[in-house]
């Protein structure tokens, strides 16, 4: 994996703008797996102001989400699909037609999810997956578990994850409990994986999933054994990895390839 430290919040927003707006131009028609959170809030207003300024071109490129809400109809507030209109599709000139966002208003868990599925081989498969990083490690709305997951799936949320979003609802007890997602083996097939992660209270799980075993425990650690993947990370979140970063951790003996705490 490729670990790029940025300076902060927005120097992590434009180096990530940078890959994606690349491949934009050089493959107009490029498949964008894209995700959803605070995180990518500055990257997406990052490829607003190139479609503004430079005439960056989305014409013709399809989109795929990672996840949406179970339960939540895509005009919902909160729903997946509601934010991507908000913070990137109603300001560039992607088509409505090639933007897809998991039908969270489809009751039946298992065609939506293996009609998701159909329609991402479809398109070829995706070419570049965007993703955040959860505080216990999830990509996408795969939790912690025994088993890392392999195709879009229906999933129960974790209470952690609940609390977490609840700060988007009213109370708590509105956060929808269940959510479809791209699974693992979904997300590993991408061409191209571009995660970025923000803050200091990352910083952990942060170093957790560069550095320490891959385990379903910790979903995003399988990022270690993708290809071409690119982590877009600010210093905060960076903070827990300099020592192995330079070679050295806290019981101070010398590392080529990581810590042994």
């Amino acid at each position: 994996m490729e670990i790029i430290v940025a300076k902060d919040y927005q120097d992590m927003s434009e180096a990530a703008a940078d890959i994606i707006a690349e491949l934009v131009s050089e493959k107009p028609g490029c498949v964008l797996g894209l995700a959803t959170g605070s995180t990518p809030e500055g990257l997406y207003a990052e490829l607003v102001k190139r479609y503004e300024e430079e005439g960056l071109d989305f014409s013709r490129v399809a989109t795929f989400n990672l996840d949406e809400y179970r339960g939540l109809s895509h005009d919902h507030e909160q729903s997946y699909h509601y934010f991507m209109q908000k913070h990137l599709f109603d300001h560039v000139n992607v088509r409505p037609e090639n933007t897809h966002v998991p039908n969270g208003a489809n009751p039946d868990a298992e065609a939506a999810c293996d009609a998701y599925e159909a329609s991402i081989a479809l398109s070829g498969g995706v070419d570049l997956q965007l993703l955040g990083l959860g505080h216990n490690g999830h990509i996408g709305f795969n939790e912690p578990a025994d088993e890392f997951t392999k195709e879009t799936n229906c999933v129960d949320l974790t209470e952690s994850t609940i609390q977490a979003n609840s700060r988007l609802f009213n109370s708590a007890d509105e956060v929808p409990r269940q959510a479809y997602t791209m699974g693992i083996g979904t997300i590993m097939a991408a061409k191209q994986i571009l995660l970025v992660v923000s803050g200091e209270d990352k910083a952990q799980i942060v170093r957790d999933v560069f550095f320490g075993p891959v385990t379903p425990k910790v979903p995003a650690s399988i990022l270690q054994f993708h290809p071409n993947a690119i982590a877009v990370v600010d210093e905060a979140a960076f903070s827990a990895c300099e020592e192995i970063a330079e070679g050295t951790c806290g019981c101070g003996h010398d590392h080529e390839g990581g810590c042994c705490c």
